[in-house]
């Protein structure tokens, strides 16, 4: 006889999980016993949220299920967020809420609510488990919903005497055979119509989302791009995945690209603000959508083919319709622009000001980024500023909230970062607003030892919100968007960490050098100075 906390932790421990990720509960206990006795390491935060967020970023380092084990009512409630936001950006994650026992349901035991129906809209499925012999079934399911088609979060009830009772000891399933293993094959014809529009375009421009990053054929657009030479434009938890040194490689020209484009495919990205709900591309271009989500295609803006697909399963079909071509004079012009927006910023870049401004510390940083770095991006103005600088690429993982934009993501993505990948180093670039959401899990980084360094461009504002502000309704009315320059560092070293205060161009290498060297999680607060790039930039 197992206990049923066994038998979750059992049916989680054959997803290939060793991390789960938690704030302690008296209705979930159960589940961290079997845990222990599955060699399953449990990670505690300090909230909720910040347990959601770790199994958002463990799901997007390892391709495999995160998972959250929180407590009843307000540890619930507070979970919210974080599966909203994996819902949005597409990440697969198990949540599961404890609860109060079956025969007190409705009854007013602690913590008692209707949990299902709070999770139901911001997960792919929602249920309780009826009965202790089911919950290894229902853990099957959930990771079956997580990881089918578009991935996204899962919820779990799971009351407390279900997982106190026993059930017979059964091997728990094998992933391979409970769930699809590949994603759905492109049809031979939309392939052969797109390699149609492909072939007869002159500007043609690739737009790739997050879609990528589940394929089971993520090496695809490498290979494309060396086949056949276009300007690419990724975005999401597709970042990274063109190499650095391609001609194809592009981050500052998607406006310029889009705009003069006569043909753009779009893989596993919505019409939605980012593509100026489909308006940011050419009127005339023909347009080819491909998503996992047949909903999702012609939203916004019609296109001349949809069809559902794997993003790399579809690149590699197109690939071999295609005869090998180079990019021409349109990616020589696409790369000639690029290189005068790279050639305005690589002034801030270089400037000796004191304090430092935002591209200057970003490029400081740059310096430390290694092949296989991860970069978790926590704020607003200072973190876009850090995706334009930070050489990113696969081994390597960018990770920032996606479309929801939720600040808060970066301890919880940081901390499971570093335990899914302890060999990498972690990056954890914060606004100093987004720094006041869950600066306590420095903490939880510093007393499980868990080794990330942050870096915060100190502003004494909410500069995204700000800046629009000022314009909108004037300086005299700006409210609610100014702060401190709080000594955040020493949040940092009250929590057992390392902490590091910089103003100066001069001490910001020594300060980075020293944050890194060190064992323990390292924040180094640099109070920055304006800067201009970011003007302009949508807050909304």
């Amino acid at each position: 006889m197992f206990h049923g906390g066994r038998i979750v932790a059992r049916a989680i421990k054959a997803e290939g999980i060793d991390h789960v990720f938690t704030l302690c509960g008296g209705h979930i206990q159960n589940i961290y016993d079997g845990c222990l006795d599955e060699g399953i390491r449990v990670v505690d935060v300090r909230h909720e949220q910040t347990a959601g967020h770790a199994a958002d970023g463990w799901a997007r380092v390892t391709g495999r299920p995160g998972v959250a084990l929180v407590t009843a009512g307000p540890g619930v409630t507070d979970v919210v967020t974080a599966a909203a936001n994996a819902q949005r950006a597409g990440v697969p994650m198990l949540i599961v809420g404890g609860a109060g026992p079956t025969v007190n349901k409705h009854q007013g035991s602690l913590q008692d609510m209707d949990h299902v129906e709070l999770m139901r809209p911001i997960t792919k499925w929602a249920a309780s488990v009826p009965t202790t012999k089911r919950l290894g079934e229902y853990v099957e399911m959930a990771f079956r919903h997580a990881m089918t088609g578009v991935p996204g979060p899962v919820f779990l009830e799971m009351p407390l005497d279900v997982l106190m009772m026993g059930a017979k000891e059964s091997e728990p399933g094998d992933p391979r055979r409970y769930r699809a293993r590949y994603g759905p094959s492109p049809d031979p014809d939309a392939v052969a119509e797109a390699a149609q529009i492909l072939q007869e375009a002159e500007r043609p421009v690739f737009v790739v989302g997050s879609q990528l990053r589940w394929s089971s054929r993520r090496d695809a657009l490498v290979e494309f791009i060396e086949h056949f030479e276009l300007p690419v434009f990724v975005n999401g938890m597709a970042r990274g995945a063109v190499p650095l040194q391609s001609p194809c490689y592009l981050k500052r020209t998607r406006s310029y690209a889009l705009g003069k484009a006569d043909a753009v495919f779009v893989f596993g990205t919505p019409f939605d603000f980012r593509l100026k709900y489909g308006k940011a591309i050419h009127p005339a271009a023909k347009i080819v959508q491909v998503d996992l989500a047949g909903e999702v295609i012609a939203h916004n803006r019609e296109v001349d083919l949809g069809f559902v697909g794997d993003t790399g399963q579809v690149l590699a079909a197109l690939r071999a319709s295609l005869p090998a071509r180079k990019g021409g004079e349109w990616l020589a012009e696409v790369r000639a622009e690029e290189a005068k927006k790279l050639a305005a910023m690589e002034a801030e870049m270089n400037a000796d000001c004191d304090p430092p401004g935002p591209l200057r510390v970003c490029a400081e940083v740059a310096k430390f980024v290694e092949e296989d770095t991860i970069v978790v991006g926590d704020g607003g103005d200072f973190v876009a500023t850090a995706a334009y600088t930070l050489p990113v690429q696969w081994p390597g993982v960018w990770m920032d909230p996606g479309p929801l934009g939720t600040l808060g993501v970066g301890p919880g993505y940081a901390m499971a970062a570093k335990l899914a990948r302890p060999g990498s180093r972690v990056i954890l670039m914060y606004g100093d607003g987004s720094f006041g959401l869950h600066g306590l899990e420095w903490e939880a980084m510093a007393r499980q030892g868990i080794k990330v360094v942050g870096v915060i461009g100190n502003d004494a504002a909410w500069t995204q919100i700000l800046r629009g502000q000022k314009q909108i309704f004037g300086e005299e009315r700006c409210v609610a968007t100014k702060l401190d320059h709080t000594p955040y560092e020493k949040v940092a070293e009250a929590c057992g960490a390392r902490g590091f205060a910089v103003d100066t161009c001069e001490a910001l290498p020594g300060a980075l050098a020293a944050a890194f060297d060190c064992p323990e999680p390292a924040l180094v607060n640099v109070t920055i100075g304006a800067s201009d790039f970011r003007k302009g930039a949508i807050s909304v």
